[in-house]
């Protein structure tokens, strides 16, 4: 059974930077600590615990809380949880790695890759990512906590984080470069409070996450000064670059192929090789001969058209009278429920692994997402056990693992070009984006597309690197995969920092 054991907390009231200082405890006295339902937006609890990551014994102190967002005059206007686990055997944080992760929605918390992947405790899952029972957690031997020190981050009404009142204008928080905004000030925040202004820095953020991190990169340079090494992209978004037309249209058989091959739905010649002996056949007949072809439009010959129709048939499992009704532009929603109609089921959207049952077979998209059904089963429960039992957080606020951020502003979404940037200008910042070959809202094929586009010049390819995973969107809920997914960070992060003296510069 694992134990804690509570250290010391420090809790500072309201709007207050630094109220007073005292030591508590869920049980003070012998009676429970009073619960309530304010919104807190400056406190902190610290605990100490150790787990074993590759058969080393990591000793690690965790502190959750919240710190707050500040407006122009100095007043906090919002309290943002957090938690941080810091390596405890480590004294001289100015060369341990500090990653800061987000996730995203934009409307969710942390609590993915906190509980479902770096984090020193994770979700009680099958090695394939399924629910099971009982709920729990258990360690997390793959964590990166042995090398790096993380802090899970969660943005306004998303986990316990919240405005302090309903007054305070939601356009302060809910929009790209809103949300980018109050973040990177956010930041500066806690890492003058943690002393980690030495250390070296790296944003890692899943889904809208990558969005958001993308666009701090460049912001934490240009407002706070603050340089990083490194930013992990996990099932990245388009990042706002844009891929209208035939190009948009194109580039999703890649991954309908991918899904078609884990279902076996592909004819026998391709079905025999291995996924990623089939993919690069699938890519350069997307880029070479699909673009093309659907640019072309109505001046195709009706030949030039079926032979297209038939090559995508070939590799989508879908069929080619289908394709042709489509005019070669089959919508993803529409793959999701035709692929396996036959049989009965719908695929999911983010882990096309995951399969689903619908009122009727008939239709042109599924009644439902299977996958985040089957993760929010998983999850939910897990993260109130952890956050409210194990840690102790005393609070009746619910814990949005979907939070009310809407209307969100998507206008001026330049994140990938930011990104850009920012390495443009900072010759130490390395980028790396990890994919699910299943994953059809952020698919594979696309983060790829956004790597060539964001550097046309192919003058920063060599800080840049892609890697594939056989599951979906979080790709790390598949054990196998969380394993390499976590060991593919610590070499990143490895690599991305220099050795002593070495100067940033071209």
């Amino acid at each position: 059974m694992k134990k804690y054991f509570l250290v010391t907390a420090f809790t500072f009231i309201s709007c207050v930077i630094i109220a007073q200082q005292r030591t508590s405890s869920p049980m003070e006295d012998g009676k429970p600590q009073a619960i309530n339902k304010m919104v807190k937006t400056d406190s902190s609890t610290t605990i100490k615990s150790q787990v074993t990551i590759k058969g080393q014994v990591i000793p690690y102190a965790a502190t959750f809380g919240t710190l707050p967002v500040w407006d122009d005059d100095g007043k906090a206007i919002a309290g943002i949880f957090y938690t941080y686990y810091e390596r405890s055997d480590v004294r001289d944080k100015t060369t341990r790695p500090l990653v800061i992760s987000f996730n995203g929605g934009p409307g969710t918390p942390s609590v993915w890759m906190e509980i479902g992947y770096t984090g020193p405790r994770i979700l009680n899952i099958d090695d394939e990512g399924y629910p099971v029972q009982p709920y729990g957690m258990r360690d997390n031997p793959y964590s990166i906590l042995d090398v790096a020190d993380i802090v899970y981050v969660d943005p306004v009404n998303t986990g316990f984080s919240r405005a302090i009142s309903k007054d305070i204008p939601t356009n302060k928080f809910f929009g790209v470069n809103e949300d980018i905004r109050y973040l990177a000030d956010w930041i500066n925040t806690f890492v003058t409070r943690k002393n980690r202004w030495a250390s070296p820095k790296f944003l890692i953020g899943e889904s809208y996450g990558t969005t958001r991190v993308s666009g701090l990169a460049l912001a934490l340079q240009q407002s706070q000064w603050m340089y990083l090494n490194g930013v992990i992209l996990v099932s990245p978004t388009d990042l706002g670059i844009k891929r209208d037309g035939p190009v948009g249209e194109a580039l999703l058989l890649p991954y309908f192929s991918a899904t078609a091959w884990y279902h076996k739905m592909l004819p026998d010649d391709l079905q025999k090789k291995d996924l990623t002996d089939v993919l690069p056949e699938v890519e350069d007949f997307t880029v070479n001969q699909l673009v093309p072809a659907i640019t072309k439009g109505g001046t195709l010959t009706d030949d030039q058209k079926k032979q297209v129709a038939s090559k995508m048939a070939r590799y989508s499992g879908l069929s080619e009278s289908v394709i042709l009704q489509h005019n070669l532009d089959i919508p993803a929603s529409f793959f999701w429920k035709e692929l396996l109609r036959d049989k009965g089921f719908t695929v999911g959207r983010l882990d096309s692994r995951y399969k689903g049952i619908d009122k009727e077979d008939a239709g042109d998209s599924p009644d439902y997402n299977a996958e985040l059904t089957s993760w929010l089963h998983s999850f939910t429960p897990a993260i109130n056990i952890y956050l409210r039992e194990e840690l102790g957080y005393k609070t009746d606020l619910k814990y949005n693992m979907f939070g009310p951020v809407f209307p969100w502003n998507n206008q001026n979404n330049t994140t990938g070009e930011n990104l850009r940037q920012a390495m443009a200008e900072n010759p130490y910042l390395h980028l790396m984006v990890q994919s699910g070959y299943f994953d059809g809202a952020c698919d594979y094929f696309n983060a790829k597309y956004n790597m060539w586009q964001m550097d046309p010049s192919g003058k920063l390819k060599d800080r840049m690197s892609w890697h594939g995973f056989r599951s979906g969107h979080m790709m790390y809920l598949r054990r196998s995969d969380l394993s390499t997914a976590n060991d593919e960070l610590r070499e990143f992060i490895k690599n991305a920092i220099p050795k002593p003296g070495t100067p940033a510069k071209y």
